[in-house]
């Protein structure tokens, strides 16, 4: 089979590559693990399964920012690599598609499912995993690797280990051993891939998986059997499997893709999930009452009606939906954490001009979706956390913090709260300026 012809969407200011075979709909959209959409179908066994998962729809196959021949911007994150798959889909005039992430990128297609289940129908995630790192001592070794590994990166006899690492089924395969090697320094440089690795270890979306609402299917082979049990007993009523092989390759043998092939052949969901993942932000002025005494009615108002301009602004700004607003504080929600903690620090900045100082909360979870508002367990969790942060603040949940893992943000542990109302205890974390 010939490599597919490689297109682009435009995901903000970066060009995301992606790759289209057969016809639809239905659709299926693939992520791939740390790839090159070039090389990949060089792969022993790649350019089978292709066809396969392509026969009865229209495979689409996305290189997220910074891999492959997609934009390598810095500080790529979930989110970003999010709206890089929701990119493709809107250029492509897809309104809803089977999604399908395997190995690394089941991260981003599980947010992406929890966030956007009216755009998801059928949902596959191959060998995947919650979390790389449990503490602080597990952290520490896999920075030490990836320092190693970036000093090794592109070396034949480094990469060559890992390839039999990987795959031990192809070790004495000379012909793919070759192809590893070619493909990961096609794929990324040593500072991306350090980069990446970095993203990986700091990244846990076990606070995810309870919002996906959508039909699910969990594939590992017997290795990754722990990790991928973990990702499925997080994810309601989510089927799991385990087929027979000993690499991490989807295309070892036909059992992957039969099992694969079988789900995505069930029956449509025909209704939308009533739930959704969203970032809540709530924002509160410190001192407000005692403001407006000093200041008197007309001239409070007056600005008050100026806060409320700014807030509105910074909202539009990072594509924020305000949802309600009670006198001096708003509620808005976002589709991704690092927009509504990009916001809330600006916010923050822009009040301050005008003699004025606010406290934020944010936290992501699944919210019930009522009209056009949101509300829920995940709302009321949001609004006690901005209830906790001091003046100036902006404090958001382990989850937040969780999440944002590659962006560059940095934090201070707030240690563990107990937040009126709901249930166990919380660890927030103060956002660094």
């Amino acid at each position: 089979m010939d490599v597919p012809d490689v297109s682009y969407a435009e995901s903000g200011d970066v060009a995301i590559a992606y790759q289209v075979v057969g016809e639809g709909p239905p659709d299926l959209v693939f992520l791939p693990f740390l790839s090159n959409l070039y090389t990949l179908w060089q792969a022993p066994g790649f350019a089978e399964l292709g066809r396969r998962l392509a026969e009865q729809r229209r495979l689409v196959i996305v290189n997220p920012r910074g891999v492959g021949l997609s934009d390598r911007p810095r500080g790529f994150t979930i989110e970003s690599r999010v709206d890089d798959v929701r990119a493709v889909m809107d250029t492509l005039g897809i309104e809803r598609s089977a999604l399908l992430g395997w190995a690394e990128a089941a991260a981003t297609a599980a947010v992406f499912a929890a966030g956007n289940p009216d755009r998801v129908e059928r949902l596959v995630l191959f060998d995947p995993w919650v979390r790389t790192v449990v503490d602080e001592r597990e952290r520490d070794e896999a920075l030490a690797q990836i320092r190693e590994g970036r000093r090794d990166w592109g070396r034949r006899d480094y990469l060559e280990e890992a390839a039999r690492e990987l795959n031990p089924q192809w070790a004495d395969d000379q012909e793919y051993l070759n192809w590893f090697v070619w493909h990961h320094r096609l794929t990324s440089s040593p500072a991306s891939w350090a980069e990446f690795r970095r993203m990986q270890i700091d990244l846990d979306v076990s606070g995810v998986l309870p919002a996906i609402r959508v039909p699910t299917l969990v594939i590992s082979k017997e290795r990754g059997r722990e990790a991928a049990a973990t990702v499925a007993r997080g994810i309601a009523g989510s089927e799991f499997v385990v087929v027979p092989g000993i690499g991490r390759a989807m295309q070892e043998n036909e059992f992957a893709v039969e099992a694969a092939e079988a789900f995505l052949a069930g029956a449509e969901q025909q209704r939308i999930p009533d739930t959704v993942l969203a970032t809540v932000l709530f924002t509160d002025l410190v001192g407000s009452t005692e403001r407006a005494v000093e200041l008197g009615d007309r001239a409070w108002s007056d600005l008050l009606e100026q806060h409320h301009a700014v807030v509105r602004r910074e909202l539009e700004r990072y594509r924020g939906v305000e949802v309600d607003t009670a006198g001096d504080g708003f509620f808005a929600r976002f589709d991704g954490p690092a927009r509504a903690i990009a916001c809330a620090r600006d916010i923050r900045e822009q009040v301050t001009s005008l003699g004025l100082e606010v406290r934020a909360g944010i936290h992501t979870g699944e919210c019930e979706r009522v009209g056009e508002k949101i509300a829920g367990l995940a709302v009321n969790v949001g609004a006690r956390v901005s209830g906790a942060a001091a003046p100036g603040e902006v404090l958001v949940s382990s989850t937040v913090k969780d999440l944002v893992a590659g962006s560059g943000i940095e934090f201070e542990d707030r240690g563990t709260h107990g937040l009126k109302g709901v249930p166990g205890e919380w660890r927030l974390y103060a956002v660094g300026s």
